[in-house]
């Protein structure tokens, strides 16, 4: 490991203008790439106290044995210097975007005497125009068999070509109609061009005018009584629409662009873009890519738009970009792509209308495309081994922690304090072992249900108690632990048949397994009150460690400092899937909670009164004001509730507050609208939702 302070420049020698830089490693091998708008600010930044920098660029600096720049004039330039180093120099510490496989594209070869239409994967040709990139090949197969009825464009290989011009016989395609045969000299070079420019006219999306035109000549023939030329123009449009049925319209202005979105995680990022052209979705791609660097959506951005555009000039460049985020500064980015294109670029955020609605769609394939890409990697048995083993050699355990659990406390404000426990075996999640906890708080020597005013801490060391407590339980039942657990006596279980699986179910009985290793969300305040919970059980036998979300840092009990795990460690990414996972779970539970209490109403309180009485409570009275108004003898004339249930109805309503009489705000008037009555105002529903994102946890 180097000392950054060993190749650092001597002070005024870094020039103060727009640049790119190199950083190499001690075999001379670029390891990092960038740009600058200015040079000795951005090469200060990385010889700072190494405290201060980002994990992965603290990696970096130290990996480095020597820095070196190159002074262009605009920041242009520098755009441009950056990509072409990166895809010279490869290097390792640079983001890199690269499919995860080679998507097809529809390609017309009109660089060839003979232009002819074909599938085609990896880098682009000069004089081939290409349209897509598809998902499937099939997809572009079957549209070209439609168009070709219209557009008898040669698809035929070289060999094949060049045998039937020998023989001057034409393929089947020719003599079925789908190919115009310039073989055997059917239609001149000239008129086969012609048609290959049709072709390409119509898939870049200019399809009205044809069609129109197609139209009128099938007119025009059924006027002049040419019914078969007519009836062939008529079936030659209806296989065009059926071409275009299969892109649908997606922005009625018959916008040129390309959306691209990105979904990310703290390790792996996952970005796609949809090509439109005229209006229509023409092609789909997406990649996957590791974050081998300290960069942010608006980074991402950037680098894609460098991965996507750097070899590509006129329509290749769309006139429209929409991204979710814009680099910093835009202005060099936008002018870098106008230079490829050969006119001006809009690069923007979308933000009304049909194009942010389909921003939000390719957000979406976004999202999915990083979930199927984890979900891949977590079903490799391979992977997981190799995961559980790193995880057992950064912590110091005995033997690989075949069972994981990790816990999780969220709340809104201090509200509705919930707990969750995933389980992970062999690495793959055991969903029917979750559990959910509602968080306690004493009162003198006696345990109520609150959930509010809790702090994480607290919370963290009530659930994992309660957990092994349970735990102990199950043993005490078998006789093997003596102790009475956290000194809480439960009745006399002597006799009662034990062990880990139930004799009359044959179902594993609740929380009587142990794990191996317990992981917290958070740090290490959350890791001590997790031991400490352990240790007040007595219990010596399971590993805790806490990942912090912030950098990714392993927490240990018994060290002041965190483990730093690699990467591209496969512990590291598994202990992420378990942690947001429980984070998942429990905040889908604290939402439950707190929709149920948003909606509650004063007969929800009531004992023994279910979903089905209540139901038919309101739909005899007809609201809760007239339920409140009537006798414990006219509730009892309700099927299904009996006197004690409507002593205890008529107690609970008469210590309900009647809500406020609905005002038309229009003209002041009380409204008297008796259904009304009871119903939670909509507000308070409202009100929470706006700080729900960041205060969730």
């Amino acid at each position: 490991m180097a000392d950054p302070s060993s190749y650092r420049p001597k002070p005024g020698q870094i020039p103060d203008s727009p640049g790119v830089y190199r950083f190499r490693d001690e075999h001379r091998r670029v390891i990092y790439v960038g740009k600058a708008k200015s040079l000795r600010q951005r090469l200060s930044s990385y010889f700072q106290d190494l405290a201060g920098l980002h994990p992965r660029t603290r990696t970096m600096v130290t990996t480095a044995a020597s820095v070196e720049w190159t002074v262009v004039s605009t920041e242009v330039e520098a755009l441009q210097l950056e990509y072409s180093w990166i895809k010279e120099f490869d290097p390792r510490f640079n983001v890199k975007y690269r499919d995860d496989k080679s998507y097809p594209s529809l390609a017309v070869t009109l660089g060839e005497e003979f232009p002819r239409v074909q599938v085609m994967r990896g880098p682009k040709r000069k004089g081939v125009r290409y349209f897509g990139p598809y998902a499937h090949a099939w997809a572009i197969r079957e549209t070209v068999d439609l168009m070709l009825r219209v557009f008898p464009v040669r698809t035929c290989s070289a060999g094949v070509f060049k045998r039937s011009h020998q023989i001057g016989r034409p393929c089947l395609l020719g003599y079925i109609g789908k190919c115009s045969a310039p073989c055997v000299g059917r239609v001149t070079p000239e008129e086969h061009r012609e048609l290959a420019e049709e072709f390409c006219d119509f898939m870049a999306g200019r399809t009205g005018t044809y069609l129109r035109r197609l139209e009128k000549q099938m007119h025009e023939a059924s006027e002049d009584m040419e019914y078969e030329k007519a009836a062939r123009l008529r079936d030659d449009t209806e296989a065009l629409r059926r071409a275009m049925e299969k892109n649908a319209v997606v922005l009625a202005d018959a916008t040129d662009a390309d959306l691209i979105a990105v979904a990310e995680d703290e390790l792996e990022a996952a970005v796609q873009i949809f090509h439109v052209r005229g209006g229509r979705v023409r092609g789909q791609r997406g990649w996957v890519t590791d974050k081998v660097e300290a960069v942010d959506t608006a980074g991402l951005v950037e680098h894609a738009l460098q991965q996507l555009y750097g070899e590509e000039t006129g329509e290749g460049v769309p006139r429209e970009v929409l991204v979710p985020a814009l680099p910093d500064p835009v202005e060099p980015v936008a002018q870098w792509l106008a230079e490829h294109r050969g006119s001006n670029v809009s690069l923007r955020i979308p933000q009304r209308g049909d194009k942010k609605d389909l921003m939000a769609t390719v957000q979406r394939n976004a999202q999915q495309a990083l979930g199927l890409h984890k979900t891949k990697r977590a079903s490799d048995l391979t992977t997981r081994s190799r995961a559980l083993e790193e995880i057992a050699e950064a912590l110091e355990l005995d033997s690989a922690p075949l069972r994981v659990e990790c816990y999780d406390i969220s709340h809104l404000q201090g509200q509705d304090v919930v707990g969750s426990m995933v389980v992970f075996e062999d690495g793959l999640a055991r969903k029917s072992e979750y559990r959910r906890f509602q968080i306690k708080g004493r009162v003198g020597d006696e345990q109520v249900w609150h959930g509010e005013g809790q702090d994480d801490v607290r919370s963290m060391h009530e659930v994992v108690s309660r957990r092994f407590r349970r735990y102990l339980l199950e043993k005490q039942k078998t006789g093997e632990w003596d102790e009475e657990p956290g000194g809480e006596v439960e009745a006399d279980t002597e006799g009662v048949p034990g062990g880990p699986v139930d004799p009359e179910t044959g179902r594993p009985r609740r929380f009587a397994y142990p794990p191996q290793l317990v992981v917290v969300d958070g740090g290490k305040p959350q890791v001590t009150a997790a031991q400490r919970a352990l240790d007040e059980l007595g219990i010596d036998d399971v590993a805790v460690c806490g990942l912090a979300k912030r950098l990714e840092e392993v927490w240990l009990p018994d060290q002041d400092d965190p483990v730093v795990l690699p990467r591209t460690s496969e512990g590291l990414y598994l202990l992420q899937r378990i942690r947001d996972e429980a984070h998942r779970f429990a905040i889908a539970y604290q939402r439950g909670k707190r929709g149920k209490r948003m909606k509650a109403g004063p007969l929800d309180s009531v004992p023994g009164l279910g979903e089905s009485r209540r139901q038919a409570l309101l739909k005899h009275f007809g609201s809760l004001k007239r339920l409140r108004a009537a006798t414990v003898e006219e509730i009892c004339e309700v099927p299904g509730v009996g006197r004690k249930t409507a002593l205890t109805i008529v107690a609970a309503l008469a210590g309900a507050v009647p809500g406020a009489p609905a005002v038309n705000t229009a003209t002041g008037e009380i409204i008297e609208d008796e259904s009304a009555d009871g119903i939670a105002a909509p507000a308070s529903t409202a009100s929470s939702s706006s700080s729900e994102q960041g205060q969730d946890r």
